[in-house]
């Protein structure tokens, strides 16, 4: 009796325990938002003039776990789980939930760029008279699954996650209540949202059923048979699809302009920044993960994909004459950029994982500047109109040079950061001299050169077109509004002419690593 009681004891002490620190940016966030919500339930009206401020600091304090993980870098990839300090050999958790500095960097992005996101909505909701309480709770819930997204190694969790970030942008999207086109806005995203979700997930289950396991290292084993079978490929094409739709990519894009000019302009920033870049990291999850031995059939996909995105998305924009389909389309466009390192990875995992990070690090700080510029001129020109933006040099000299600066770093013009994330994803396209490669960097050359025609359109109107109405008085800019132009002018400077910040935090990534 007394040995059986000893072994329960035993195995009682050796049964694995919960790695607090590797989740613990999640935990802040749930229990900050937690608070937040509390806290509004309570005393109502009273607080709802600090709900930026509270939401600003749970982001903040979620960032602090992020940095001593970084710092704790000797013990990364970290388990969900530990026994006596170390990851369980074996286990339903194993290598599901991990982190390491792949997704320690993509957590820090989440949350700066929630951070801004949050600086961009303060006056907007309160001059709006929105129910901002349930709007910065919202935007918690949606950043909280892309930390989930950049740790999830399963089927489940990846799926969870994304739709955690997606719920709550439907409903931010249709905000404006009484405006129509915020109403469609919504009803749009969400229906192409689902269907999409509905896509995503019959490729997931068709995987799932091959290996017999949702982790993606299982799957990667299972279907390296040397060869691709029609069931395979089928499943491998309607998950990449299902991400297609996230990452606004053609022709699954269509969702994207109209709800971008009907959103909220604040939530239009976060759609096309964060909520992209989670796309980005479920499909870098799962294509770098689960399909190394699959390239035969996903780089010839993602080839395709690319080229016919930034094709589309530039040519499109050209003909813009508003400037937030403008930015909708170029972010269509960006996303072709993004998508083709992966259209050669194979054999280069390392390189394009780290090119796609570089990537969406810089392009956060560049459209969110600009998506900050767009917020702050409307207080005065109460339009959306390129036109609208003539002689801006006149009214708002430092507006209009941190715009430009925007500008230039969307088509990759130095020395600001726009260059280098797309050196990054040339520099990939031509490793090895692969004629597919050549060929896709070619194709974004081009396209390139054509977004220059666009972006400059801007800047000409800025700096040399006169006022519309002529009417040059100054805009009064609130200091929420100032400190995210400032912060992200500094980034995009910073990645430019220090290309090396980022590059040393992203040339050690691989997504992989966790397996």
């Amino acid at each position: 009796m007394s040995g059986t009681i000893a072994t329960l004891l035993a195995t009682e002490i050796e049964r694995p325990s919960i790695d607090w620190h590797a989740i613990a940016p999640e935990l802040v966030l749930l229990g900050g938002g937690a608070l937040v919500t509390v806290i509004d339930l309570i005393w109502l009206e009273r607080v709802r003039k600090i709900m930026p401020t509270l939401t600003s600091l749970v982001f903040l304090a979620a960032l602090v776990p992020v940095l001593t993980l970084w710092g704790d870098a000797d013990a990364l990839p970290r388990g969900l789980w530990i026994i006596d300090g170390t990851e369980p050999s074996a286990g339903v958790w194993e290598g599901a939930y991990v982190v390491d500095n792949y997704s320690l960097v993509l957590k820090g992005l989440f949350l700066l760029s929630a951070y801004v996101i949050v600086l961009l909505s303060t006056n907007y909701m309160s001059e709006g008279d929105y129910h901002d309480s349930e709007y910065y709770q919202l935007i918690s819930a949606s950043v909280l699954g892309m930390l989930v997204m950049s740790s999830s190694r399963d089927l489940i969790s990846i799926f969870v996650a994304l739709e955690l970030v997606s719920i709550p942008a439907y409903l931010m999207a249709a905000w404006r209540k009484r405006d129509l086109k915020s109403n469609e806005a919504g009803l749009k995203y969400m229906l192409m949202g689902v269907f999409a979700s509905a896509i995503l997930l019959y490729g997931m289950s068709l995987l799932y059923g091959l290996a017999g396991s949702t982790l993606l290292s299982d799957i990667a084993t299972t279907i390296d048979i040397g060869e691709s079978k029609p069931i395979i490929t089928l499943g491998i094409i309607f998950t990449i699809i299902g991400f297609g739709f996230k990452v606004s990519a053609v022709p699954f894009h269509t969702w994207a302009p109209d709800t971008y000019e009907g959103a909220p302009t604040p939530l239009t920033a976060f759609l096309a920044v964060a909520s992209k870049a989670a796309g980005f990291v479920g499909l870098l999850n799962v294509a770098i993960v689960a399909f190394p031995t699959q390239a035969d059939v996903v780089e010839p996909f993602m080839w395709v994909l690319a080229a016919i995105t930034m094709t589309v998305g530039n040519l499109i924009a050209l003909r813009q004459t508003n400037l937030v389909r403008m930015l909708a389309y170029s972010g269509v466009a960006q996303a072709g950029y993004m998508l083709a390192p992966l259209a050669v990875y194979s054999g280069l995992e390392d390189r394009a994982t780290s090119a796609v990070v570089t990537y969406l690090v810089i392009y956060a700080a560049m459209n969110l500047g600009a998506f900050a510029v767009v917020i702050i001129a409307a207080r005065k020109t109460r339009s959306g109109e390129i036109t609208s933006y003539g002689g801006m040099f006149n009214y708002a000299p430092g507006l209009t040079v941190a715009m430009t600066l925007f500008l230039f770093s969307l088509a990759g013009i130095p020395p600001v950061g726009g260059w280098w994330a797309k050196f990054e994803v040339f520099r990939v396209l031509t490793e090895g001299n692969r004629a597919s490669g050549i060929a896709l960097a070619v194709v974004a050359a081009v396209n390139s050169v054509v977004a220059a025609f666009y972006y400059l359109n801007i800047a000409k109107q800025m700096w040399f077109m006169p006022t519309p109405d002529g009417d040059n008085s100054r805009i009064a800019i609130p200091p929420a509004l100032t400190a995210a132009v400032v912060l992200t002018v500094i980034a995009t400077i910073a990645t430019g002419v220090l290309p090396g910040l980022v590059s040393d935090m992203t040339d050690f990534v691989n997504v992989a690593a966790g397996q």
